[in-house]
Order: C-alpha cells, then sequence, then structure tokens
C-alpha cells in the first residue's frame, strides 16, 4: 500500500499534488507511477511565497521550512492566508542534542548502503570511503538543519507577524517514530464562519 492509500483510508477522496520551485519532472514520473495515480504533480516551478491560485488545497511542507530566513519563511504563511488556504509544516530536526546526536548516525548510512546503491559506481565508493566527501556532506548538512530549524516559539513569533484574523494557529511538538526525535509542527487553517443565525 503507498503513502496516498494510506493517507487516504476511510477519508473524503482527495488527491496528492507534489509542487517544486526547481522541479525533477523524472523523479516525480517515477513517484506518480508507483503510487497508482493516487499522486500527481505541476511541471511548471512553484515559488512557494507566490503559489499559483489555481493551485487550491491544503498546503504542506516536509523538513523544508528551515531552508527559509524569517521574512522568506512568514512570505510563504502569508501567501497562504492570503489564499484561504490552510498549511502545515512539519519538521524532524531540531536544535537539541538527540537531533545533533542523530546526525552522526546519519553520517555512518553511507558507510552501510553505498555498495547495494544501483546502478554501480566506482566514484560513489571512492567518494563514500577513500575521499568521504558524501558522507561530509550528509554530516554538514544535518548539522546546518538542525541548527537553522525553527522551535516552536520562534514558530509562534513567525505567525505573530501575518495578517490573518481569520485564521487558527496550532504549534508544538509530536513524538515521532525516527529515533524517537519529535516533530515540530505548525498548522494554520481558516477558522469556520459561524452559521447565520447563530
Amino acid at each position: 500500500m503507498d503513502l496516498s492509500q494510506k493517507l487516504r483510508g476511510n477519508a473524503a477522496p482527495y488527491s496528492i499534488l507534489l509542487t517544486a520551485k526547481f522541479p525533477n519532472l523524472a523523479a516525480f514520473e517515477n513517484v506518480k507511477a508507483a503510487s497508482a495515480n493516487g499522486i500527481d504533480f505541476h511541471r511548471s516551478p512553484v515559488d512557494a511565497t507566490k503559489v499559483p491560485v489555481e493551485l487550491d488545497g491544503f498546503r504542506t511542507m516536509f523538513s523544508s521550512l528551515h531552508h527559509f530566513p524569517p521574512a522568506q519563511a512568514r512570505a510563504i504563511l502569508q501567501n497562504a492566508v492570503d489564499a484561504k488556504q490552510g498549511i502545515g509544516i512539519f519538521e524532524v530536526t531540531s536544535r537539541t542534542a538527540s537531533a545533533l546526536a542523530m546526525m552522526f548516525l546519519w553520517f555512518l548510512t553511507p558507510f552501510v548502503f553505498t555498495p547495494s546503491i544501483r546502478p554501480f559506481r566506482w566514484s560513489r565508493l571512492f567518494y563514500a570511503y577513500v575521499l568521504p566527501i558524501i558522507p561530509l556532506v550528509l554530516l554538514f548538512d544535518g548539522l546546518v538543519s538542525c541548527l537553522r530549524t525553527y522551535q516552536p516559539r520562534e514558530l509562534r513569533e513567525l505567525i505573530e507577524g501575518l495578517a490573518a484574523p481569520e485564521f487558527q494557529w496550532e504549534t508544538g511538538e509530536q513524538s515521532g517514530t525516527f529515533g524517537g526525535l519529535p516533530i515540530t509542527y505548525l498548522i494554520g487553517y481558516p477558522r469556520q464562519r459561524p452559521l447565520p443565525g447563530n
């Protein structure tokens, strides 16, 4: 069962649409094919701060908000508010000792899995074992991601600067399954307007 089927469960029908500022169309095609058409993608580049109006629906960002400085992160959230679309931000990295320690375990994964990666390339073995550039890049990327990840308090500061009177926000940390690391989240959605007469 693929991800789209697990998420769908008994819920009302919906679709998953992948977007990217620099879309890897070949990779997106593979994901679409593997999902039995439960996942589709947008072929044109999408700037998360200026999502095209025709792309409506609940927006999600997984392990990516930390790539944006506060002004851009706030612009991403404001764009969702202006479009009256819900948005969910989820980060598995954090500025904690446990998350930083996990990155050192992540550093070891190329040493274990590189020989089984297909297609086989001698250059991949060279850059994993002889001159371990691949593990070092993974370690550097992981540590920087941890140090740049917004904490719940900082996410609250981001939404305080928004013009979003009709939006409801939830932020916090949820216990995760990835090495026991908590998942930091921010979820925003339009408040339900009371029915006439209520």
